[in-house]
């Protein structure tokens, strides 16, 4: 990929791909092996932008999708007719280098937080043959009942399948 004027491969960023971010004291793995689930994605002619590299909205897309395809499949989550839905009550992502078309990332996921109605994904994006992340992040879905919207207490297929994802977080 070129380095464009602008672009996030010239760009400086906060910390190197080697340290880790964190938030309330949680911190964000670094390395892949930290992530109990990892899906491969394939990056999309679509995903970049007219810097030549994905563009960052698109890693959010990547995050949901690790992560609802681990609900549906993992959790038997019905996104189509079921009672509960996850919905998204905060998100954040740490860009550390860029991702563009053609490449694989391998998407990893965790859980750093699971309470009643509501857990805390921690993930990363990694790039082929990379063992840093390119982007870290965290994402917290409110399960709420479908009709009322209405936080609900996470239904234990579902539960069970988050709690297989489940770290400790102290270790990185």
């Amino acid at each position: 990929m070129p380095d464009l004027p602008g672009t996030c491969a010239e760009r400086p960023f906060a910390r190197t791909t080697a340290q880790t971010a964190t938030r309330r004291g949680t911190k964000l793995a670094a390395v892949r092996d930290a992530y109990p689930h990892r899906l491969e994605l394939q990056t999309r002619w679509a995903d970049n932008d007219v810097y030549g590299h994905v563009n960052n909205a698109h890693y959010y897309v990547f995050f949901d999708t690790v992560i609802n395809r681990w609900l549906i499949e993992q959790g038997g989550l019905d996104i189509h007719g079921g009672s509960v839905i996850g919905v998204c009550a905060e998100s954040h992502c740490r860009y550390a280098a860029p991702l563009g078309f053609p490449q694989t990332i391998e998407a990893g996921l965790r859980v750093g937080r699971l309470g009643r109605s509501s857990v805390r994904y921690e993930l990363g994006l990694f790039a082929e043959r990379t063992e840093e992340p390119a982007a870290t992040g965290w994402f917290v879905h409110v399960f709420v009942n479908r009709a009322s919207r209405r936080p609900t207490q996470i239904p234990e297929p579902l539960r069970a399948a988050l709690e297989r994802l489940v770290t400790t977080t102290e270790s990185g």
